[in-house]
């Protein structure tokens, strides 16, 4: 067995681990990667990439129908759903390179593709080598997490693993689970021309705001998707072409095809994780706000760590432990500024708090200010005018943000910097954006703020007069 020294073992080459080993290594640190599976994690290979691929080839389907208003003689495309599914393969190998074992090989990274577990509190076994490093970055990533739902194991069934190696379009695709992944992969679908049923056991998209929500499950159902919400699955039976899937109230769902949409779980099966002294809580491994775990040698990152599963979340926690594994430095992760994006049509973001949520804490103190895409001339002039912006206000500073409606994901990122730099809304209306933009949205809302504060008050108003009065 080969016995390797370095100064950061990384175990995960998703986009968190990958971060990590990038920097580190270029900065001058001695780095050693482990992946078991495929470069470029769950994101790259199932997840982000090939889901936002597939809305894409959705969204041109979808377009030629929506023409009348716009002058242009509608027309209504047959979509190849395996021409689709190609699209989504040529952009999966387009960025593979960027994560890439020979890429971070050049970077002088040492790529070591087997799993790794621990046998120590300081050691790592993967394969033929034994590694000892200074310190350690669990990056894992999650996995789809699938129920025990009584007669599943007998029924074919898809995952987000899966789904993107079909090449036939599902007749009637049933989708468990009313997530953002679910409902994602429901607009997808019927937009490429399959039937699609949601079968959700609570309230769709539920942990988002629910007037937001219901604007987007409006578009949806107004496309042909059914969505059945309190919708308990106890039982599912059948064969590839014929699944049914029966709920606790007695009703039946029949299609070709079934998507286990019903959430996620961390990756941390295999790391023995009990002899490293590394304790795990709830859905992940037990970390502090410096991202360590119990064994004060190991960081957790990303999916494992058990908070909020998303690409982009990984990537900020890299960019939080690198201060601290490689100088010595003090670093917290924070949470209140990581944003979040469902990218159906319309899109819906969110960062913050949301508005029951921020009434709970601030009380009467709460303002809540919005602004309607109707009122931006930019959505009207594209017929996207199903939306808003509502902004939680307190003491001048935004708390959270909800955007639902076009470009949802592309305007929340500015929200996100103010939450992080505690910026007012002050210096949210100071900005300039050109019109006409979708983008004149994030400033009229900051407007929509001050307005009642500068036109509807008397001392304003009186000021202004006194001044106009003796000003020559």
């Amino acid at each position: 067995m080969e016995r390797i020294n370095c100064d950061l073992l990384v175990i995960g080459a998703g986009s968190g681990g990958l971060s990590v080993a990038a920097g580190a290594s270029q900065m001058g640190a001695d780095v050693v990667l482990l992946e078991g599976h495929k470069m470029g994690g769950d994101c790259l290979n199932y997840g982000c990439v090939p889901s936002k691929a597939l809305l894409a080839s959705a969204k041109a389907a979808h377009g030629p129908a929506q023409t009348a208003a716009f002058g242009v003689p509608p027309s209504r495309p047959q979509p190849d759903y395996t021409a689709a599914m190609g699209h989504v393969r040529q952009v999966i190998e387009t960025i593979a390179p960027v994560d890439s074992q020979e890429r971070f090989e050049g970077l002088g990274v040492r790529v070591i593709r087997e799993f790794g577990h621990f046998v120590s509190e300081t050691e790592v076994e993967a394969g033929a080598h034994r590694i000892t490093a200074r310190r350690v970055v669990i990056a894992t990533g999650s996995s789809p997490l699938v129920p025990p739902v009584p007669g599943l194991d007998t029924v074919p069934y898809l995952t987000n693993e899966t789904l993107f190696d079909l090449r036939e379009r599902p007749a009637h695709l049933l989708i468990v689970g009313g997530g953002p992944i679910g409902m994602e992969m429901a607009q997808a679908h019927v937009r490429l021309g399959s039937k699609v049923t949601v079968i959700e056991g609570q309230r769709a998209l539920g942990q988002d705001d629910p007037e937001a929500v219901s604007l987007v499950l409006d578009a949806l159902r107004a496309e042909g998707v059914e969505i059945a919400e309190g919708a308990m699955v106890s039982r599912v039976s059948g064969q590839a072409g014929a699944i049914e899937v029966e709920t606790r109230d007695g009703s039946r769902f029949h299609g070709s095809h079934l998507l286990m949409a019903v959430g996620r779980r961390a990756n941390i099966d295999r790391l023995n994780l009990s002899a490293a002294g590394i304790e795990t809580a709830g859905n992940g491994i037990r970390v502090d706000d410096s991202l360590l775990t119990s064994n004060r040698r190991v960081y957790a990152i990303g999916d494992a760590a058990g908070g909020l599963q998303f690409t982009h979340v990984a990537g900020y926690h890299a960019s939080v432990i690198i201060r601290s594994a490689l100088f010595g430095l003090p670093s917290a992760a924070k949470t209140s500024h990581l944003p979040r994006v469902t990218y159906t049509d319309p899109e819906l973001a969110q960062v913050g708090l949301q508005e029951r949520a921020a009434r709970d804490i601030y009380g009467a103190k709460l303002e809540v200010v919005r602004f309607d895409f109707r009122e931006n001339d930019r959505a009207v002039a594209e017929r996207k005018t199903d939306g808003f912006i509502k902004v939680m206000v307190h003491r001048g500073r935004p708390v959270g943000v909800t955007i639902v409606g076009q470009q949802a994901g592309e305007l929340i990122s500015l929200w996100s910097m103010a939450l992080a730099n505690r910026l007012k809304m002050s210096q949210i209306a100071a900005m300039v954006a050109p019109y006409p933009t979708v983008g004149e949205i994030n400033k009229r809302v900051a407007g929509a703020y001050f307005s009642p504060r500068l036109f509807d008050s008397d001392l304003v108003k009186r000021a202004v007069q006194l001044v106009q009065r003796w000003r020559r």
